[in-house]
């Protein structure tokens, strides 16, 4: 079996003494669409977050291109080519669309600045319009396209999406989830996908876990999963 570009293994999440996540197993492959769906407060920003240090994970390991971070600070995670555009998109609101860049830029050194912003207009178009407003000014579907921008300036191997439909209009969104769905196919960059939208998530997705109460309770192809029954009526609504 070819060895994931993600491991999760066994890891165990507290919030003081609650235990959030409670020995969680996930894989990510190159170049793979993973989405992890659950009702909310099942534990999939905490996953999330804890994959890239904060919270610490306090058992099991997460092994990212071979290399064990699980007890690696968050800046170093964030030098690995590994990216995460948060929940909530926590842009440099005073900062200018162009400045935001510059800062998912740092950890890839400045040699290949311009390239990368040709290669992020090329995905979001109306940045570059943007390019000198503050970020804070932007609407909602902009910021969120900046804070998905930001990551990629970094050029990770592997991008931690949380909750990119999260108050966006419904046409905002389906031009977000084509945008993941075309740098996945042009560029391979996997993707660890938390959408409340479970639908759209499994559409573009290959795999699919499903989190309960902090432990994985299904897992599969994910349109398999888009026609199970019982999945569907729990989780999908319909």
């Amino acid at each position: 079996m070819t060895t994931p570009l993600l491991a999760v293994r066994g890891v165990k999440t507290y919030y003081g003494k609650i235990v959030a996540l409670k020995g969680v197993d996930v894989d990510v492959a190159d170049g793979e669409i993973v989405t992890l769906i659950g009702a909310n407060g099942a534990g999939k920003s905490t996953l999330m977050m804890t994959i890239f240090g904060n919270p610490r994970a306090r058992e099991g390991s997460i092994v990212f291109d071979g290399r064990d971070i699980t007890h690696l600070p968050t800046h170093e995670i964030a030098h690995l080519r590994i990216a995460q555009a948060p929940e909530g998109r926590r842009i440099f609101s005073r900062m200018t669309v162009l400045e935001n860049l510059q800062m998912g830029a740092v950890v890839a050194g400045d040699a290949d600045f311009a390239e990368g912003c040709q290669r992020i207009f090329k995905l979001f178009p109306r940045l570059e319009q943007r390019l000198h407003q503050r970020g804070g000014t932007l609407s909602g579907g902009e910021q969120q396209m900046l804070a998905i921008a930001r990551a990629l300036m970094s050029r990770p191997k592997l991008l931690l999406c949380d909750e990119p439909s999260l108050g966006l209009a419904p046409i905002i969104v389906q031009e977000m989830f084509r945008t993941l769905a075309r740098l996945n196919t042009e560029e391979g960059t996997a993707i660890l996908l938390v959408e409340q939208n479970a639908n759209l998530a499994m559409d573009i997705a290959h795999r699919a876990y499903l989190l309960e109460t902090g432990s994985i309770v299904a897992t599969g192809d994910a349109k398999e999963m888009l026609d199970n029954d019982a999945i569907r009526k729990a989780y999908l609504g319909y």
